[in-house]
């Protein structure tokens, strides 16, 4: 396309130098989902602001640097970056021999993007990947071959699990792991399951006040995966995280998926013109259409398994659009001998997620009372104004704004332990074999409810 041509020869012309020596350099390669600019909406101490970019040529990188441009032309703490790009169908080919930078940051069309990962790390690049980095058991075998490759030429392979940043699932752990409160953790079974986590999300919905614009090919699950192996791998990191903090998975031995179903939702001609831009779909979905000329996508899915003797559920739905005043939502629940942990984000909490804690059946509810009450009063120097309302027969844990961060800040967060394990030259232990295991789950459960 024109525009990204011109776009190409300014930041060529606006790349005068490579940057200090001593900072690090990203390579966005192929950016086709919003998250890659994410994690340039901040500058960082120790990354050059010359960012490489490789992509064919066409929307996704257009769109991609429009919005590094708002970024860079924003009024409160603008940035300074830089791009120099290369457009064109050898992108990747042209990426490998060039190798330009340190860090490649992928998020976009899924359906290369184990391809993209062990090419990257057989170059000798690092990569920082946006999730899923993977959407099928074909592809977790190529991902499992790109971390074994990371691990013999010493480089970091890290998907961006930005929820582990947010307010109320720290303090859902927190509280959690607090043995006094929360006891010990049920082990649960498939019918009802020691851990729940539900995820609620729409195709269409504003973001910085502005509609949303998907790709034209973010409703062909082979580009960009299910339900079941997207928004997925969230849900999973945060089961691990929680009741596993820093020990590994083995998936050969720690994992067994008991079921695991799907589901479509429909999108009308309508529909998905009004999310996409697109007037009608394209050739590629055309075989998908039902006889009413609907789309079925199959981004929900819901999926039972255990992991080291704890039964785990995790659903996940995708609507077209919200109802008025409505939001994404996530609704999780742990469930202790003496207390069960629950994070509610419905229209009583004004779609704003919120942390309760209630006493199990058979509990002493006054031990449970008297143990939150020492618990917050010791999380208060960690979250100032932190407090526990009684609601009902349980109790709601009020936190302050000030201690409630968003959504989009996370990325920095990300970036910024993954920028500090780059100085150490390695990961936390327990990192690799866990995004080994989560990938094995959210491809396996698709492969077992397809069946």
């Amino acid at each position: 396309m024109l525009r990204v041509l011109i776009l190409s020869i300014l930041s060529f012309c606006l790349a005068i130098t490579s940057g200090c020596a001593d900072k690090v350099n990203l390579v966005t390669l192929d950016p086709g989902h919003y998250h890659a600019s994410l994690v340039q909406k901040s500058m960082y101490e120790q990354v050059d602001p010359l960012v490489y970019v490789y992509a064919p040529d066409g929307p996704d990188v257009a769109n991609y640097l429009k919005q590094i441009q708002r970024f860079n032309e924003r009024e409160e703490d603008p940035t300074s970056w830089r791009q120099k790009v290369y457009a064109g169908d050898d992108f990747l080919e042209k990426m490998i021999a060039d190798k330009p930078g340190d860090i490649v940051v992928l998020s976009g069309n899924n359906r290369r993007k184990a391809e993209y990962i062990k090419a990257s790390i057989d170059a000798g690049l690092n990569v920082f990947c946006d999730k899923p980095m993977c959407i099928n058991t074909r592809d977790f075998e190529l991902l499992e071959q790109a971390f074994a490759s990371a691990e013999r030429n010493g480089l970091l392979l890290y998907d961006i699990m930005t929820e582990r940043f947010n307010t109320t699932c720290i303090l859902q752990k927190l509280l959690v792991l607090d043995k006094d409160l929360f006891g010990e953790m049920e082990t649960g079974s498939p019918e009802n399951p020691a851990v729940v986590k539900e995820s609620v999300h729409h195709f269409f919905k504003y973001v910085a006040g502005a509609p949303l614009k998907r790709p034209a090919w973010y409703f062909d699950t082979t580009q960009q995966g299910e339900g079941l192996v997207d928004v997925t791998t969230h849900l999973i990191d945060l089961m691990m995280w929680t009741c596993f903090p820093e020990q590994a998975i083995d998936y050969r031995k720690d994992i067994v998926i008991n079921n695991a179903k799907r589901r479509p939702t429909t999108l009308t001609r309508e529909q998905y013109e009004k999310v996409t831009g697109v007037p009608d779909f394209p050739d590629y979905l055309r075989d998908d259409l039902n006889d009413d000329g609907v789309l079925p996508c199959y981004a929900n899915g819901e999926a039972t398994f255990t992991m080291k003797g704890i039964c785990l559920k995790l659903s996940v739905t995708w609507n077209f659009q919200a109802p008025e005043g409505g939001k994404d939502t996530h609704t999780s629940l742990f469930r202790g001998s003496k207390a069960h942990v629950i994070i509610r984000q419905g229209k009583k909490q004004d779609y704003r997620p919120e942390v309760y804690v209630e006493s199990a059946p058979g509990g002493e509810a006054a031990e449970v009372a008297a143990s939150l009450e020492k618990t917050v009063t010791e999380l208060q120097g960690k979250f100032p104004g932190l407090k526990a309302e009684k609601d009902g027969d349980g109790w709601h844990i009020v936190i302050p704004d000030k201690c409630r961060v968003g959504h989009e800040a996370h990325f920095r967060n990300v970036m910024d332990a993954y920028l500090g394990y780059l100085a150490k030259g390695r990961l936390p232990k327990w990192e690799v074999p866990n995004m080994i295991a989560k990938y094995y789950i959210t491809t396996k459960a698709l492969e077992l409810a397809r069946q």
